[in-house]
């Protein structure tokens, strides 16, 4: 079946199958936040993105994954409540590591009641199996935010895959139609928009997985309600007009958005 990316609360998870990884998206909780997991199918390895609610369909989501349970890390994209309030339940039952962009770390440990394994920086790779993860510091929404992105490798065989696309898992510091809230602090704000533009359209443009674009034209902060869904796969750059697009498609289900926040 072909990847959709539109999942519910309470409903099915949807899987985007590629040559080294599946990729799991599933809605947790009242808020309809997404969380993701990213399984190696060589070695089974498994990393899960933001443990943010119902901590029973995240260990079942894990299970979809691999009948063990195995958990290899969590990454919180960054230390807001909404991300990270199945992070305890889940970490208990899995033992898993967890990993948080360096500024956020403390915050993460302290909702987690553990420490922070990995604190993680611009630039650090984090392993799946086979399978490798680049995390991308976007600082703004918070001082530790960070996304991580997946590429495709160079020769791709599955049929929903495209060889050198690029995957992104932003947290919330990018949405159609802007970046994400900064709490109307302009300094942070032009940090998070240069990051964004600098660390993401600059060096993946025509490489992002997405559908259906906007134009990303204004420097706009974008929307941010309290569900504080997970972004993935949202912006492609032209390579003719330099101008920056975003996908409209599974933006905002909540507050006073229009359409669903956080797509796949």
């Amino acid at each position: 079946m072909t990847y959709s990316g539109d999942v519910r609360p309470g409903g099915p998870s949807d899987v985007r199958v590629l040559d080294e990884v599946e990729i799991r998206k599933a809605s947790v909780g009242p808020m309809d936040n997404n969380a993701y997991l990213v399984t190696c199918r060589r070695t089974g390895a498994q990393l899960l993105v933001d443990a943010a609610a119902d901590p029973e369909r995240l260990l079942a989501l894990v299970r979809e994954g691999a009948a063990s349970a195995r958990l290899d890390g969590i990454v919180t994209t960054h230390r807001h409540p909404d991300h990270l309030s199945a992070l305890a339940s889940v970490v208990a039952v899995t033992g898993a590591p967890l990993l948080a962009g360096a500024p956020d770390a403390d915050a993460v440990a302290a909702a987690a009641d553990r420490p922070v394994q990995r604190r993680l920086q611009d630039g650090d790779t984090i392993a799946v199996g086979h399978a490798v993860l680049e995390v991308i510091a976007l600082r703004g929404h918070t001082p530790g935010s960070i996304a991580l992105v997946y590429r495709e490798p160079e020769h791709a065989d599955e049929a929903d895959a495209v060889a050198g696309r690029a995957h992104l898992f932003t947290g919330d510091s990018l949405f159609p139609g802007g970046v994400g809230a900064t709490g109307n602090d302009r300094a942070r704000f032009d940090q998070l928009f240069l990051d964004v533009t600098e660390r993401i359209f600059d060096r993946f443009a025509g490489r992002l997985a997405g559908a259906r674009l906007v134009s990303r034209g204004s420097r706009r902060e974008g929307p941010h309600c309290s569900a504080g869904r997970t972004t993935w796969a949202l912006a492609r750059l032209s390579r003719t007009t330099r101008r920056s697009t975003l996908p409209t498609c599974d933006l905002g289900r909540s507050g006073s958005t229009t359409s669903r926040r956080g797509t796949a």
